[in-house]
């Protein structure tokens, strides 16, 4: 996610039976049975919505009834075991099991040295040319949001944006940035992913070169630890959604990390969907609602240089080789396949096809085993709520999509870094999207939303100035 600017339901089978779907992968899609065949009943889950947001007394966040927050960590205020300040630019974020407590590993969006980055505590740092610049804390966190304690993850890396967890519970870190060494504050290029470690001693701060170098946002990792699923927020042009495969007969692990610097391992390929004469769409701009659940199948086209030497990755496809599209974002894989979100396309930019449509949201869903992408979440371009200083019906109308996670119970949760006031949403494909929470500190996006295993905290961020948030209510009973 860009510091510039600026959900879904998994249908499980049995619902899906009741209420007129079948199934293609994860995502439910209309049966041949028309709504008239069942009356009264809708042609999409439903589930309870979340009641009014109320205003906060104290002005950070507005929350339904029955929700709380606590701060867990806030740019300069809170403090890392060093003594340093906690960095600021709070980014994308996951949580693992610790005991009987939580531990938050979080990126630091943050582009070159400054009083409030990441400090270079030895052993962690990737460039020491780039100074106190971004990388990923570690945060110890009580079951009720208490700051137990917070350390440096990695060090000596630029706007480390989003990433994914993997399987065996160590976090991804995704540098979205293209950079080079110039020699003087930067030693060493930038652009890759990183493997983080959460106690702070294990991490190797080494570039995994085989997943490519450029603009890097998020990722996924499927379940069989055979695919990498990662995403680009570039412009000039637009960039696209990558697949790394792995060899034949290899497996991602703990120690895949020695085998990821090298930048030939395995094949990364770039996202080509394919329209009804079986060339690839060249804009994800050209599908609107009217696609709406409907499977488009893909294919995949190798990279040819994929640390981008010469030229960057995005720039080494012909128009029309590949699909595009305006801000690729957030990321999260599940069981059958793999969540990736496009924040917006604007009307009137060069970064718009003049033919294709804007938008303010899109969501899609590639399934693994019948390889194909479907939209199942849209948001309709609202020019005049984008540019002016809130919609009257704020709560109601949402732009600006962009880090995504999966619940405990399948359902999917947005953080908007939109233009007017940035939510954290929940959706359904094809059908209602709920504001969970608004920020009313600032027009500060959301960043890094992600739920404990037990369902229990909603941790999220507002980026700007940097506070971690513990939400806490009755969350099965509206997303369960």
């Amino acid at each position: 996610m860009s510091v510039d600017r600026r959900s879904v339901l998994r249908g499980a089978a049995a619902g899906a039976a009741g209420v007129g779907f079948t199934t293609v992968g994860a995502v439910p899609t209309l049966a041949e049975a028309t709504p008239a065949s069942r009356p009264g009943r809708a042609p999409f889950p439903q589930h309870r919505p979340f009641p009014p947001l109320l205003d906060d007394p104290k002005g950070i966040l507005a929350l339904p009834a029955g929700f709380k927050y606590k701060i867990v960590t806030e740019a300069g205020k809170t403090k890392l075991t060093t003594g340093h300040p906690t960095p600021d630019h709070h980014d994308g974020t996951a949580v693992f099991g610790h005991g009987n407590r939580y531990l938050l590993i979080q990126n630091h969006e943050i582009s070159g040295d400054g009083a409030l980055g990441v400090p270079p505590i030895e052993g962690t740092v990737y460039d020491t040319g780039v100074g106190a610049a971004g990388g990923c804390t570690v945060i110890d966190v009580d079951r009720d949001g208490t700051n137990r304690g917070e350390w440096v993850g990695i060090s000596g890396t630029l706007t480390n944006c989003a990433g994914g967890p993997t399987p065996w519970g160590t976090w991804m870190t995704c540098e979205e940035t293209e950079n080079k060494a110039n020699g003087t504050t930067r030693l060493k290029d930038h652009g890759y992913v990183f493997e983080v470690w959460g106690d702070g001693k294990t991490a190797h701060p080494v570039p995994l070169k085989a997943l490519g170098r450029y603009a890097h946002e998020a990722l996924a990792i499927d379940e069989d630890r055979t695919h990498v699923y990662l995403s680009e927020d570039a412009s000039g042009p637009n960039g696209t959604f990558y697949r790394w495969s792995a060899p034949r007969g290899y497996k991602l692990g703990p120690r895949s990390w020695q085998d990821l610097q090298n930048k030939d391992f395995g094949t990364l390929e770039a996202l080509a969907i394919l329209g009804d004469d079986g060339k690839p769409i060249p804009d994800v701009a050209y599908l609107t609602s009217a696609q709406l659940l409907r499977p488009f199948r893909v294919k995949w086209v190798p990279v040819p240089d994929r640390d981008g030497a010469a030229t960057s990755v995005r720039k080494q496809f012909t128009d029309g080789q590949i699909t595009r599209g305006k801000k690729f974002e957030g990321v999260f894989g599940t069981k059958d396949g793999v969540y990736v979100v496009n924040s917006y396309a604007e009307s009137g930019t060069s970064d718009l096809p003049a033919d294709a449509v804007p938008h303010d949201g899109m969501v899609w869903f590639y399934n693994y085993d019948a390889e194909t992408i479907q939209l199942v979440t849209y948001f309709p371009e609202n020019t005049a709520a984008d540019k002016g200083a809130g919609a009257k019906y704020d709560d109601y109308n949402f732009d600006g999509p962009d880090n995504v996670t999966v619940t405990p119970w399948g359902s999917l949760v947005l953080a908007e870094d939109g233009n007017a006031s940035s939510h954290v949403l929940s959706a359904t494909p094809g059908g209602p999207t709920y504001a969970i929470a608004r920020n009313q500190l600032n027009d500060s996006e959301f960043t890094g939303p992600t739920f404990s295993a037990d369902g229990k905290v909603l941790f999220v961020n507002i980026q700007t100035p940097g506070i971690t948030l513990a939400i806490t209510g009755p969350w099965r009973d509206y997303l369960g």
